[in-house]
């Protein structure tokens, strides 16, 4: 298995990963975030690869101060082996080497059993609430409209 960046080509089966694991939402296209990811020098979207199929991803960026993980997602086929926390740990690693001293990452607050998982990684609450506006307004009405799964 190798942990390594993936390319513009792997969009489509990154996102169906995503999809599966349940971590895409109506309101975001997961092929856009993927390619907008790839795209630039501050980000990038790790995967795990075994026989030339993507079985885990960590998408990873920074702004500058603060280093962030996304879509942390293992195929089901692979969960439990301990790839989760391996992908994390190249996530920090990725930041780590840009200078960056700290990685944050959101978890849904309905989401406990993810929040274990990083806790038990070493990530606690960092006591800071997140909060978010959708500037496209056809985004909002889909955004209120949809039910949190």
């Amino acid at each position: 298995m190798q942990i390594l960046p993936l390319s513009p080509d792997h969009a489509e089966v990154a996102a169906r990963l995503w999809s599966e694991s349940g971590l895409t939402r109506p309101w975001n296209d997961p092929r856009a975030d993927f390619r907008m990811a790839v795209s630039g020098s501050a980000s990038a979207v790790l995967g795990a690869v075994v026989d030339d199929a993507v079985v885990g991803t960590v998408m990873v960026g920074h702004e500058g101060h603060r280093g962030w993980m996304y879509y942390l997602a293992v195929a089901p086929s692979h969960r439990g082996s301990g790839l989760g926390r391996r992908l994390v740990e190249e996530a920090e690693r990725w930041v780590e080497t840009r200078g960056i001293p700290k990685v944050m990452l959101m978890i849904r607050a309905e989401n406990e059993a993810v929040a274990r998982f990083y806790e038990r990684l070493g990530y606690v609450d960092q006591g800071v609430q997140v909060l978010g506006r959708f500037l496209d307004e056809d985004l909002q009405r889909l955004r209120e409209d949809t039910p949190d799964r």
